[in-house]
């Protein structure tokens, strides 16, 4: 069969979904994966077969657009409402958890998640439909929030799929606003995803259904401990790591003299600045506070960062970068963002992993992580050096700790893996696939 792979426009995503395009393809179905023009470099660098779609943007550019997203998430969340009740719900991991409220939901979504969906998916909607409409996919796999990849898969009648890359906040966020709307009165229910979504698939024929938003089915690439809501259309499969060109260090081939922690904070395999969750100050204060620790802590960071460390303790090895997959076997804890490379770089090597992080899915991701026992979590503003130092040194002599960590080491690896859910796949399309919508006139 057919499969047209839709990123999310950046290229940790793309990296995401190169183990399953690899998997697909090796078991002999034909494979393309669509993205912006910046991104072809990432897809054939992976052996993988590109299709631009969408505007030619520079690295540069992106950059400058990226620095202006930060900008407006930053004011989103200054209008955030400030009377009642927070986002707690939305990260309850409890059963019987409440909803957000109307006001809740629909302030994120419409300052939040709306407007990066339009700016991501946007500027290739219509080349990605007209690609789909010329190649005539069988199955379309969509990154979490590519939209456009529904859409087009819609117009084409081909099955398609959302593609997690983390915990699945999306969903719930989705399930609470339509559980607050349906209580509102007609005129107050207002859906701006849901009018944006129906207008780009109106012009192809396609009527507005859920699946636009949440896909026919998703594919979830993390450990049943992460996914604290059950749904009949999602299949797992194993988080498998593709670091891009990596190099294998020749310190790292060395034993240890001391535990090793890694301690990563950067988008290592994106173009433009790295995004820290904490100020240099604030990681020199770790540093100093971890010197006297009988670690060997490797510490990676952008290489401007590095003239504004004031002192690099001897039990620390400053790096630029360094391939997770290769090193994280030989760690003993990792401190890091909450990346998804990280994360699921930890949990299945079995890794006790620290999160400093930031992100909006971040406090879901922290729950279940807690939950299961097998790490430990706190925002920016709590990681102070002796805070961070308390929890690493919990982190290396806990034995239960490291005990679950290794138990979801087991758990990941039980999953399917891409080559197993790619020979599932052939059936769950033939049960989804339908009629093309007719090509307007």
């Amino acid at each position: 069969m057919r499969v047209l792979i839709v990123p999310f426009p950046w290229k940790t995503h793309v990296f995401n979904l190169v183990p399953l395009a690899w998997s697909l393809q090796t078991a002999g179905h034909e494979v393309r994966v669509a993205g912006w023009p910046d991104l072809l470099g990432a897809v054939t660098g992976a052996g993988l077969t590109g299709l631009g779609v969408g505007p030619g943007e520079t690295p540069e550019v992106r950059r400058q657009r990226d620095l202006r997203q930060t900008s407006d998430r930053a004011a989103a969340a200054r209008r955030a409402p400030r009377e009642g009740p927070g986002l707690e719900p939305l990260f309850d991991i409890r059963p019987d958890r409440e909803r957000l409220s109307w006001e809740q939901a629909s302030r994120v979504v419409d300052d939040l998640v709306l407007p990066q969906a339009r700016r991501s998916n946007d500027p290739m909607m219509e080349d990605l439909v007209a690609a789909a409409r010329a190649w005539r996919p069988d199955l379309v796999l969509w990154g979490a929030k590519a939209f456009a990849g529904a859409v087009a898969a819609a117009a084409v009648g081909a099955a398609h799929a959302r593609v997690l890359y983390s915990v699945d906040v999306y969903t719930r966020l989705r399930e609470d606003f339509l559980h607050a709307k349906a209580l509102q009165p007609p005129e107050r229910r207002a859906d701006n995803l849901r009018d944006w979504l129906a207008g780009w698939a109106g012009r192809y024929g396609v009527e507005f259904s859920e699946e636009l938003v949440n896909g026919q089915f998703t594919i979830a690439p993390l450990p049943e401990s992460f996914r604290p809501d059950v749904r009949p259309t999602t299949l797992p499969v194993q988080f498998v790591p593709y670091n891009g060109p990596a190099v294998v260090p020749d310190w790292l081939t060395r034993t240890p003299r001391a535990p090793r922690v890694l301690m990563t904070f950067g988008d290592s395999v994106d173009d433009g600045p790295a995004r820290l969750p904490l100020p240099v100050e604030s990681i020199q204060q770790i540093l100093d506070s971890v010197a006297g620790l009988e670690v060997e802590l490797v510490l990676a960071l952008p290489p401007h960062s590095w003239r504004e460390l004031r002192e690099v303790p001897a039990n620390t090895r400053l790096v630029e970068s360094v391939p997770l997959a290769e090193a994280l076997p030989t760690c003993s804890a990792v401190v890091h963002h909450g990346g998804t490379w990280s994360f699921g770089c930890a949990l299945r090597h079995g890794v006790p992993q620290l999160l400093i992080g930031r992100a909006f899915d971040a406090p879901l991701k922290f729950r279940c992580l807690e939950r299961a026992g097998a790490g430990l979590a706190m925002t920016p503003a709590q990681a102070d050096g002796p805070t961070v130092r308390a929890a690493l040194v919990r982190l290396l002599q806990d034995p239960a700790l490291r005990a679950n960590a290794r138990r979801l080491r087991e758990e990941m690896l039980a999953m399917p893996t891409p080559n197993e859910l790619a020979h599932t796949l052939r059936n769950v399309v033939t049960a989804h696939r339908q009629q093309a919508a007719p090509v307007p006139h």
